[in-house]
């Protein structure tokens, strides 16, 4: 019984691909399961939670890949910051040949086995430009525009919408006065590879988040000379303690300690193995690193070698910046030094706003969830988020879940009410 419905589910997920492949789109199209905005890990996870339950979906992806922010927006070295069973999507969990940390490479190759073997194949250069729920005929209407040829439109009707773009949609880049002065390389860690091409040169490296910290480790390991500006207190941690990884440990403390506990023995510890930070322009914050990370969703920096290059001088610590000249930048304290490049580590933000119409959900100040984990996860009329939780990628499984199991409730009635059509197509 359960082959018949794993068979039904994917011979009317095979349909309707091949009615998108073959449409030029002149009338809407009807997708019987939700249709998912986003092919990364939160996309594929969601899709994967409702193949097991015998539900279709369609992914629509701007891009012509999956997971394509780690495609073509990260650097070159770049491994998991968690170990890999923090890290590992529902239902399928990591090879274990793979290290703990696995590489960027690794992490790409276990989505594409991830994909194929749920048979998820997204929509690739489907841009959504517009998403509203239509309260006439109780359906979304899903507008999507061709990415390489804008003539080329088209619209999906479907009775859930599950937001899988992400909290890194688009680049943050900040106003800093003078930019369009500075004649040295300017350039976003989403188009930073590797070091090579800085040896040599003096690199100011704008964030000091997890990113900031280790493109200026990548950029030592390159022969730059990295500075780093850090305008806000930080909390730095071993990745790394007792023998466990800080994150695992930390989960763990907290099944039988309060978070405050927690946080106090982390820095405790962080303090015995690191040293003060503050000595070298590094200060933390007054709230613990788990009790920010829960209030504000800030991540604390998991260390993979920058410090110690900060503590032997290869890495400047830099105050914030006033504004830039020609080939020179005047910090906030009144120094002023001459660089090659500005690598700006300054992060992503959410783009929902700018295309979800007509829904609460979603704020428009930040784009993300109103309500705060765990309840982000689900909205009005059928609109569900999937990766905004500021937790990573645990964090994504655990939304994928909860909509699968919530959609899993009404699928059978919802689909049969909803093939009457009580709207019209046009």
């Amino acid at each position: 019984m359960e082959y018949l419905k794993e068979l039904e589910g994917k011979s009317v997920h095979d349909c309707y691909h091949h009615q998108i492949k073959m449409s030029k789109m002149a009338s809407p199209i009807f997708v019987p399961g939700p249709v998912i905005v986003g092919a990364g890990p939160s996309g594929l996870a969601a899709a994967a939670c409702l193949k097991q339950k015998g539900i279709p979906s369609l992914i629509l992806e701007r891009a012509q890949c999956l997971a394509s922010m780690w495609q073509y927006r990260t650097y070159d070295r770049l491994r998991l910051h968690l170990p890999k069973q923090f890290c590992q999507l529902p239902l399928m969990p990591f090879p274990k040949t793979l290290p703990s940390y696995p590489t960027k490479q690794q992490f790409l190759a276990y989505l594409k086995v991830y994909a194929d073997h749920f048979h998820i194949k997204p929509s690739f250069g489907q841009e959504v430009v517009t998403a509203e729920f239509d309260h006439a005929c109780k359906l979304w209407r899903v507008k999507t525009q061709a990415r390489h040829k804008r003539d080329e439109t088209a619209e999906y009707l479907c009775q859930w919408l599950v937001v899988a773009t992400g909290e890194c949609a688009e680049e943050v880049r900040p106003q800093i006065e003078g930019l369009a002065e500075f004649e040295g390389t300017v350039l976003h860690t989403s188009s930073y590879k590797t070091g090579t091409r800085f040896c040599g040169k003096n690199v100011l490296v704008v964030g000091c988040g997890n990113s900031g910290m280790e493109v200026c480790l990548d950029l030592c390991n390159h022969n730059a000379r990295p500075s780093l500006v850090v305008r806000d207190a930080v909390h730095i941690l071993p990745q790394q303690m007792l023998g466990k990884s800080t994150f695992g440990l930390s989960m763990f403390l907290l099944k039988w300690f309060p978070m405050r506990f927690v946080d106090q023995f982390l820095l405790l510890l962080s303090h015995l193995m690191l040293g003060d930070t503050a000595q070298f322009g590094l200060h933390r914050p007054k709230l613990g690193p788990l009790e920010l990370k829960n209030l504000y969703g800030k991540t604390p920096v998991l260390d993979v070698g920058t410090l110690a290059q900060i503590k032997n001088g290869k890495i400047k610590v830099c105050r914030g910046i006033k504004r830039l000249a020609r080939n020179a930048v005047e910090f906030v304290d009144g120094k002023v030094e001459n660089f090659d490049a500005i690598i700006l580590a300054t992060g992503y933000k959410s783009n929902v706003p700018s295309w979800l119409k007509g829904s609460d959900m979603f704020s428009e100040k930040d784009g993300f969830p109103r309500k705060p984990f765990p309840n982000g996860w689900k909205g009005e009329n059928g609109v569900y988020a999937v990766g905004f939780t500021k937790r990573g990628l645990l964090g994504a499984s655990i939304d994928a879940k909860r909509i699968a199991e919530d959609i899993e409730h009404s699928w059978k009635a919802e689909t049969t009410h909803v093939l009457e059509f009580p709207c019209p197509l046009a």
